[in-house]
């Protein structure tokens, strides 16, 4: 079985609006990915899905849709899709970082593999180490005060026991949101903050000690991308575990995370990573070092939130249940373009048993 086509098709559905997302990225209101059909001469194809953004890993949808056209489907043209170790080496030698790119041809590379031997991708990766219903946490957008406490307990209501409130933005309004949305989902439920890279490190060891009494369960992502000191410097100093996300792309990133001390958890999921099998990787990386991974999300449609559901259920250290994940992202958008949607159900999310990734693209619609 060889590759014979790839094909890129750019997507935009807009998010709910009660779902719009604010942080210290900017605001959201579309996702504007590209979806991604691998096609080989034995009539099985495979789909992935580049969830891209400019101001995440500079990747926009027609950038993603020329690369896969113009650099990486020249290359892979005549390769075993079975053969992801090398797909991945042939697109890392063609095109430095454009991670989401490439986890689109990757992801649908393992989806050729389920379909062809009638396995989901969670058994191609070893079996199931944990339930195919994941419990999940929410993210919640940099919301004004009213908002963010109507949001919360709209999310109380649902059966959400961890939420994740977005700050890095104005100090005064982030302290003012994580107070409104403990007071909001009361002493009992985890409370995490995100701040995107939105603070210094002095300014985040501050933030901690002024929010110290809303017991916050985790802080993700508090300083700069790349300044791996800056990031151990606040997880020496403050007294809540630290993650790491927009500074952890690459397999080298969690070494750099793990050599200056600087993490608790590490945020992986195969968008942002290059793929699910570099996801796996860095989680086994991270396992032998005693560091606990969860799963992130860029608002992923159903293809990549499969994709990631499939790591999560096939990959011992994605220690969902101590630090619960984000793959809720089809629940945000207005409509799916696959023919049976992720099912989603308040905080749970069920990973397909059905072969490949277990979504199938409604082409006609997406059209």
């Amino acid at each position: 079985m060889k590759i014979e086509r790839i094909d890129g098709v750019p997507v935009r559905i807009p998010l709910k609006p009660k779902r719009v997302m604010i942080s210290a990225l900017g605001q959201q209101v579309t996702s504007e990915n590209l979806l991604v059909r691998v096609s080989t001469g034995a009539g099985v194809d495979g789909v992935g899905e580049a969830t891209v953004a400019a101001c995440w890993s500079g990747e926009t949808v027609r950038g993603a849709q020329a690369l896969i056209e113009e650099v990486l489907t020249p290359r892979l043209i005549g390769m075993d899709p079975f053969d992801i170790a090398s797909i991945d080496a042939v697109m890392d030698r063609s095109a430095h970082g454009n991670w989401f790119a490439k986890s689109a041809i990757e992801m649908a590379c393992w989806d050729i593999q389920g379909r062809e031997q009638g396995r989901p991708v969670y058994e191609l990766l070893g079996g199931p180490v944990r339930s195919r219903v994941i419990r999940c946490r929410f993210s919640m957008g940099a919301y004004d005060p009213p908002r963010a406490r109507q949001t919360a307990a709209e999310l109380v209501a649902s059966g959400f026991d961890t939420i994740k409130v977005k700050v890095g933005t104005d100090f005064e309004q982030d302290v003012e949101r994580v107070r409104i949305v403990r007071e909001t989902i009361g002493p009992d439920r985890d409370l995490v903050i995100d701040a995107n890279c939105g603070f210094d490190a002095d300014t985040a060891i501050r933030f901690a000690g002024t929010v110290a009494d809303c017991r916050v369960g985790l802080f993700e992502q508090p300083t700069p991308r790349g300044d791996f000191a800056a990031l151990a410097q606040v997880r020496r100093r403050v007294d809540m575990p630290v993650m790491a996300d927009d500074i952890c792309f690459d397999l080298a990133d969690a070494r750099e995370c793990i050599r200056n001390d600087a993490v608790d958890v590490i945020s992986v999921y195969p968008g942002k990573n290059g793929g699910i099998r570099k996801s796996r990787q860095i989680a086994e990386f991270a396992a032998a070092h005693q560091v606990p991974c969860s799963i992130g999300s860029n608002l992923e449609f159903d293809v990549a939130s499969a994709a990631m559901c499939h790591l999560v259920v096939g990959c011992p250290n994605m220690d969902v249940e101590r630090f619960p994940g984000d793959i809720l992202g089809p629940e945000y958008h207005e409509f799916s373009i696959v023919r049976e949607p992720l099912v989603i159900n308040g905080p749970q999310i069920t990973v397909p048993d059905r072969p490949g990734l277990g979504v199938d693209v409604d082409w006609a619609k997406l059209k």
